[in-house]
């Protein structure tokens, strides 16, 4: 550990202040400053005041002199201080979010159940999985939960919450993955303590259907690049493209294109959002709601007829979702009643939206569910067949 301080040069007060800082941890810093005969109530977010004339003391004391420059780097370095640029917060629909570090071998994910209930023996399938790849998973400790009234839910709407916060804000955790979609995710939208959550430094939510509604507000309040993609449950029973796929874009930053059919010609550039179509219908009028604006919307759903994809559709295009829509990637509407009846309604609201749309890719309630990540460039070239990644999903 070393303790770092720059030049008495900060005018305050009627008198100049230096910087104390550590390049390893608060705790750290708090001992030595008590040891130097500073203050308590000196110390800021990061750093101590010190007064110009214990300067000398302090650095008697084992500080090292660095200039404020070489100061401020070493806070940004360890993690103690965050660039504006990395700080979760809110950005505008059309932007690109903060990308979170990609996973390494031997990091922590977190596992928890947001939504709906969890069979047990698909998340133990699912975590072998995860724990292949190198991964070290932390399991929420209501994960295999259950709703005291409502048999769709895994746990109380406090209890989800609680997990899902204490997964986020975990200082080991570098991603936090859903065990399952299913439905609830909406309710503890209130409850989240969004301040908490954005204190804490960017990490990947990964999952789909009904986190869509979680990749929406995350990227409405936190501003952070979330990963549509198999939950654990689902991991255990995918292709293992699509598995390797997921491995491949939280592990080495891959940039996915995938193969899809014309239904609109053209070519546009825009960032990735959307999800589930049902979710995102229901999310219309919320203030969490994430809209297309300047983006390419990715679509799926899952049990859906013809009819109720109809008017999902509609409430959308009702809603000015869809305004300033760059184009549209559709994946799989399967388990659907008629799948000619679901894409003539597909077909029949999105033509009039004028701009290009891709159908068929390998995204959704199927076994070839690739990843998508929600939040960077993509590229859709309905006239080749491609939706392609631009940027970096993580860095």
């Amino acid at each position: 550990m070393s303790l770092l301080i720059d030049p008495p040069a900060w005018p305050a007060r009627g008198q100049l202040w230096s910087h104390l800082v550590s390049d390893a941890s608060a705790d750290e810093l708090h001992a030595f400053a008590a040891s130097a005969g500073l203050p308590p109530r000196g110390f800021h977010l990061d750093h101590y005041d010190v007064p110009a004339p214990a300067y000398d003391r302090v650095v008697a004391a084992g500080a090292r002199p660095v200039s404020s420059r070489e100061l401020v780097s070493t806070l940004v370095r360890t993690g103690q201080r965050r660039r504006t640029s990395d700080t979760l917060r809110p950005r505008r629909p059309g932007a690109r979010l903060l990308r979170p570090p990609a996973l390494r071998r031997g990091d922590s994910v977190a596992v928890v159940a947001p939504s709906g209930r969890v069979p047990a023996h698909r998340l133990e399938r699912g975590l072998a999985v995860l724990r292949s790849w190198g991964l070290v998973v932390r399991l929420g400790e209501h994960v295999l939960g259950a709703h005291p009234r409502l048999h769709h839910l895994a746990g109380s709407d406090a209890d989800r919450a609680h997990d899902l916060e204490e997964a986020w804000t975990h200082p080991d955790v570098r991603a936090v993955i859903a065990a399952r979609g299913g439905s609830g995710a909406h309710r503890l939208l209130d409850r989240l303590d969004w301040d908490r959550l954005a204190a804490a430094t960017a990490r990947v939510l990964v999952g789909f259907s009904d986190i869509t509604a979680l990749h929406e507000a995350f990227a409405s309040r936190l501003g952070v690049v979330g990963v549509h993609g198999p939950t654990v449950t689902s991991l255990g029973a995918a292709d293992a493209e699509s598995a390797l796929a997921l491995r491949a874009l939280l592990m080495g930053a891959d940039r996915p294109v995938l193969g899809g059919t014309t239904l609109v010609p053209g070519v546009a550039e825009g960032v990735l959002v959307g999800g589930n179509l049902a979710v995102l219908a229901a999310s219309v009028g919320g203030a969490l709601s994430r809209p297309a604006a300047g983006g390419i919307a990715v679509l799926e759903d899952v049990a859906e007829p013809a009819f109720r994809v109809d008017r999902l559709l509609t409430q959308l295009v009702r809603s000015g979702w869809f305004d300033g829509v760059r184009g549209v990637a559709l994946g799989a509407f399967s388990e659907c009643d008629d799948p000619a009846q679901v894409d003539a309604a597909l077909a029949e609201r999105l033509r009039p939206l004028e701009v290009p749309v891709l159908t068929g890719l390998p995204v959704g309630h199927v076994a070839a569910n690739r990843a998508l990540p929600l939040g960077v460039r993509a590229r859709l070239d309905a006239d080749a067949g491609t939706l392609s990644v631009l940027d970096r999903p993580l860095r």
